[in-house]
């Protein structure tokens, strides 16, 4: 699907001098995955993560955008951490009907964003279930804080920087706002995970899904 961008024209003649005004583009830039890889948090790291969402986007007819999952990662090695909040464009973000999220990086992490369980629908423009919904799925893989940062590599937040289905642990948000863990109502960092395999994802109160944003 192309871009879809609603055009106000309203063309104002002063002189030699013309004015077009265009409206905000409120095509979908946001998404929680209908489904994840299916191996629990491993995701193949970002790379496949960021892949993953591509192709959902893609089948939702949104594929000319370059998709991005929210996925902080620890540092390793050599490796620094990854925020999330860095790598996920500048808005502002928009869900599949048109509804505005949040318009920039410090809106969505404040507390004025418009993420709730009615309005973080998946690319297909579904609502995802949530706490009292059978199966729970309001567990969304994030390993971040509730700034969008990365949490310390030890413990473990991100299954191995999403690159594990076995031990470990992933910090999880709650797409409903809904739920128990030090933080319950927040989207990005509710609690961990009790493990990193699928079993487990699902047990918690999930299934190994994640956000995804567009940055261009």
């Amino acid at each position: 699907m192309t871009r879809t961008l609603s055009v106000f024209a309203a063309i104002m003649f002063a002189g030699s001098s013309s004015y077009v005004l265009l409206a905000q583009d409120t095509s979908m830039s946001f998404f929680i995955t209908s489904a994840g890889p299916g191996n629990g948090a491993d995701l193949g790291g970002l790379t496949g993560a960021d892949q993953h969402c591509q192709e959902l986007a893609d089948a939702a007819g949104a594929g000319d955008r370059t998709w991005h999952a929210y996925l902080s990662t620890g540092a390793s090695g050599d490796e620094a951490a990854v925020n999330a909040r860095d790598r996920i464009g500048t808005g502002p973000w928009y869900n599949a009907k048109g509804e505005a999220i949040a318009q920039d990086v410090d809106d969505l992490h404040g507390d004025k964003n418009n993420l709730t369980k009615e309005t973080a629908l998946n690319e297909k423009g579904e609502v995802v279930n949530g706490r009292g919904d059978d199966p729970n799925r309001h567990d969304i893989l994030t390993g971040s804080q509730l700034d969008g940062t990365a949490l310390p590599s030890d413990p473990n937040a991100t299954c191995e920087n999403w690159t594990s289905s076995g031990d470990g642990s992933a910090q999880l948000g709650h797409h409903d706002r809904q739920g128990g863990g030090d933080n319950p109502e927040s989207w990005n960092s509710a609690h961990g995970s009790k493990g990193c395999s699928q079993e487990n994802l699902q047990g918690t109160g999930g299934d190994g899904l994640f956000y995804c944003f567009a940055i261009d």
